[in-house]
């Protein structure tokens, strides 16, 4: 461990790189990956054999209002953001990708319903 690295960033790096052997995304189906910080959620569909993204909804986007909204709620209507953008491009399947974060944790899972709400498949 480095110093001034974290054990939990440590530990976020080794789940990160574990789920991103598993998890490819293709022009069929590209990938969906959350990232979370303390405040806000990011949400990025890629194609990671043309090395591009496809569609982005977050919680700091201009058109996004989330205002008297808790995290969940707003990690869910992210997800039906992603979804409606994605939709607009044609795209209607797609591999979620966790980025290390447990599922179980509210706002991944939120914004994962949130997506499958908007009309996403996975």
């Amino acid at each position: 461990m480095s110093q001034g690295t974290s054990k939990r960033l440590i530990n976020w790096r080794r789940r990160k790189a574990r789920v991103r052997r598993r998890i490819h995304g293709t022009t069929e189906r590209p990938r969906l990956t959350v990232f979370r910080s303390s405040k806000h959620i990011y949400a990025q569909v890629i194609d990671d054999v043309r090395r591009v993204t496809l569609a982005a909804a977050s919680t700091v986007d201009s058109g996004f209002t989330g205002e008297g909204l808790t995290k969940s709620e707003e990690a869910r209507a992210v997800g039906m953001l992603v979804a409606q953008r994605c939709l607009s491009a044609s795209i209607e399947a797609v591999v979620f990708d966790r980025n290390g974060y447990p599922y179980a944790s509210g706002r991944i899972r939120s914004l994962a319903e949130g997506a499958r709400e908007g009309g996403l498949k996975f």
